[in-house]
């Protein structure tokens, strides 16, 4: 079904995600709220205070080896509202006070996108027709590192929503953003929509789609969401390259670049992990990568003895021991991000400890890379993405082309510098 959205809808509460980790029987029940984790705290890499140094400071450490006292000497707070230059890689510090980015306002004289729904039914795909869990799982007696869960078939229907810049000229290859759990149908959250208006109007971004899909449903392990976002593999993306794509193309007559340069990911949580395993497992596709308090802990379902310890082997051995591959990758967390013991009580499930990891390693194999630890912040926290995504589009787009034919924004809401 093809459903063009004319009237601006409620944005859905990304707050629900993080209930629904908390409430998942399979993370056991002694689950606690998450403590504090200071930016000082050991493991901690050293992280520069966002605001009118940042640039210069970033520039300085670039050139600094990592020390094991860095963390010690870490900030504990920046400028309120301020967030990394856009143009340089490095660790960076936010918080604890929060300002809503301008960009994410409709600023008047800019060209609106439009946006278009369509669902999709799991009994046409062949890649996911459908799974639920039937109760909690149980830790595996012959293989502590994964749990034993019974799950049955259950079809879905997923919604996909689709951005269309008012600057997009029809049968051009256009290049585009895959976002993970995506909004339900006749519910758009426009966020997205209006910070890519304001910005490709500026000059700061390419004429550029947003393609925001669905989940399958339910949450971690034994769940369809758990199934797609969480395994180490590079199944999620071929799903979307052989499934979502093609409809995106005939439902919103559009045409969508091949060029890697000209494809980006995004999610958050287990979507976060999801984002990074498409380009991981498909660089010849994705090079172009965003994370809100990403899942790069154990949560995979079915064991894979390839990836033992799911996503945590990103940073225990695939980043480590592989060649850099052409990826940029910009990542968050919050100081008081998840931590799981769980059943398993693998000690990796802790939310900060496992993303810190990922920016001593993607610093250590040379990754362009950029590091978001926000001071006064939750999982996937509302007020942190609110500020920081439209940095955070600005620094993962750097590189690619960008056309001088959008229309320039009104003064006002929104403005900064054209490059």
């Amino acid at each position: 079904m093809n459903r063009p959205i004319t009237a601006i809808g409620i944005s859905l509460i990304l707050g629900c995600l993080t209930q629904a980790l908390i409430l998942n029987p399979a993370y056991g029940a002694d689950r606690k709220p998450p403590p504090t984790r200071l930016p000082t705290d050991p493991g901690t890499p050293a992280l520069i205070p966002a605001g009118p140094d940042a640039e210069a400071l970033a520039r300085a450490a670039q050139k600094k080896a990592a020390s094991a006292n860095d963390a010690a000497n870490n900030p504990t707070e920046a400028v309120p509202g301020a967030n990394p230059p856009p143009k340089v890689d490095g660790n960076f510090l936010i918080g604890p006070k929060y300002v809503q980015a301008l960009e994410l306002s409709v600023t008047p004289g800019v060209p609106q996108g439009r946006v278009q729904q369509f669902d999709m039914d799991s009994t046409d795909s062949k890649f996911y027709p459908g799974i639920a869990r039937n109760a909690s799982g149980t830790v595996d007696p012959n293989n502590p590192k994964t749990l034993i869960v019974e799950t049955h078939p259950v079809p879905y229907t997923r919604t996909i929503t689709v951005y269309i810049p008012s600057q997009y000229v029809s049968g051009t290859a256009a290049p585009f953003i895959v976002t993970h759990d995506g909004p339900r149908m006749g519910n758009p959250d426009l966020r997205l929509p209006h910070i890519l208006d304001n910005m490709i109007a500026q000059h700061r971004l390419p004429v550029m789609l947003a393609i925001m899909i669905a989940n399958g449903g339910g949450d971690a392990q034994g769940s369809e969401r758990g199934l797609e976002y969480d395994t180490m593999s590079e199944k999620f993306a071929e799903f979307i390259q052989s499934e979502v794509l093609p409809l995106v193309e005939k439902n919103c007559r559009v045409k969508l670049t091949k060029d890697p340069e000209g494809r980006a990911t995004m999610g958050g949580s287990s979507g976060g992990a999801a984002a990074l395993e498409m380009a991981w497992y498909h660089p010849d596709w994705y090079h172009r990568v965003i994370s809100y308090s990403g899942t790069f802990v154990n949560q995979q379902w079915p064991f894979n003895p390839e990836t033992p310890d799911g996503a945590w082997d990103f940073h225990e051995k695939l980043i480590p021991k592989s060649a850099p591959k052409p990826l940029r990758i910009w990542l968050e967390v919050g100081d008081r991000d998840l931590l799981n013991p769980n059943m398993m009580r693998d000690n990796l499930h802790d939310w900060v400890a496992a993303n810190n990891r990922m920016a001593t390693v993607l610093k250590a194999k040379g990754y362009h890379y950029q590091y978001v630890f926000a001071v006064n912040a939750g999982h996937v926290d509302r007020a942190v993405k609110n500020q920081t995504l439209p940095e955070a589009l600005e620094w993962v787009w750097q590189g690619y082309p960008i056309s001088r034919d959008a229309t320039p924004a009104a003064t006002g809401a929104g403005q900064g510098a054209a490059k």
